[in-house]
């Protein structure tokens, strides 16, 4: 069952007895089961109380707030029953030692690089793409002899630029792009992979609340005040996995379409047609599961995630050292 809610309309909470209903500006109302959920996004302007944040925090619901525009802004994040001193001690450990903090950089370019070429390899029959993976290939044996963190990074830089530029060659072409831009994205193809990657940002910030690691200590990406640095280094590993599949069957199958989406003066957006679509294909490929080689049990998605999350605390304590996810299937 999915235990997410989504909210795209501007509104109110209210509370009658002992349940909170969510009431929109034409005064539809629904329930919110909140004992049943783990997130709420909220995509609208929504006016609610001190006593439903605290149901929340009972609850351990995380709140995720997006702009107009569909800009990821920020999430109430209920106080952590998930506390190790010694994890995380151990975590900002491996953070200040130039050495360790390489090795953890890497591994998630590894990753994400792997997951890259994977996604290529579907599309072989086009000679431009297997030149690009072959480009690839060459970028990523380079970064054996590179240690330090802004190098690292620069070659993941140059690692995604080639795979985006590949993506004209089998997409339609209403949805070609010249080059990746974020803020503001310029074209639909843009505008589809900002909302992913939020959408993949708060599915990996989720699963960290559920272990002991803190979220704002983080190795590729560098740890700062405004942000979750962590859960974008482990998105890193489940972009291509999990964001970019869904963009090409959304796109392949003509699910998205250009009404899909709304062109404002320098930036186009999805509007509230485009996210539920690409939301409700989101929530299929999180749910779906893979036997997993070494539990021997089905693993969805979302789990693999969290699955990441526990086997950096074993690397952080010293039980197995960290090797990242490299999908065998």
């Amino acid at each position: 069952m999915n235990k997410d809610y989504y909210i795209f309309k501007s509104g109110r909470m209210r509370r009658k007895n002992n349940t909170f209903y969510f009431i929109d500006e034409e005064n539809n109302k629904r329930s919110l089961p909140v004992h049943q959920m783990e997130n709420i996004y909220v995509f609208g302007s929504v006016d609610f109380n001190t006593e439903f944040l605290n149901l929340l925090t009972k609850h351990e619901v995380r709140l995720h707030f997006y702009n107009y525009y569909g800009f990821y802004n920020g999430t109430y994040y209920p106080r952590s029953k998930k506390v190790s001193g010694f994890t995380v001690v151990n975590q900002s450990s491996h953070y200040l030692a130039k050495d360790r903090r390489g090795y953890l950089a890497k591994q998630f370019v590894y990753s994400s690089a792997f997951h890259m070429m994977r996604n290529l390899r579907n599309y072989k029959k086009y000679e431009e793409v297997k030149s690009v993976i072959e480009s690839m290939q060459l970028n990523l044996d380079s970064l054996e002899n590179v240690n330090r963190v802004p190098e690292i990074m620069g070659v993941e830089g140059t690692l995604r630029q080639l795979y985006y530029s590949s993506f004209n060659y089998f997409l339609p072409d209403e949805f070609a792009f010249d080059e990746r831009t974020k803020r503001p994205p310029k074209d639909p193809l843009n505008a589809l992979i900002s909302f992913g990657n939020s959408m993949c940002y708060t599915a990996v910030l989720t699963e960290i609340y559920k272990t002991h690691l803190d979220p704002t200590v983080s190795f590729l990406h560098e740890p700062s005040t405004k942000r979750f640095s962590l859960s974008l280094d482990i998105a890193e590993i489940f972009k291509p996995l999990l964001v970019d599949s869904v963009i090409f069957a959304l796109l392949n199958r003509k699910q998205i379409k250009i009404s899909d989406f709304e062109f404002l003066e320098e930036m186009v957006i999805l509007n509230d047609s485009g996210k539920k679509k690409f939301i409700k294909e989101w929530n299929e490929k999180l749910g779906t599961t893979i036997r997993h080689r070494r539990l021997k049990r089905n693993v969805s998605y979302k789990y693999f995630i969290r699955l990441e999350c526990y086997k950096l605390i074993k690397h952080f304590i010293g039980d197995k050292k960290y090797k990242p996810l490299k999908a065998w299937w």
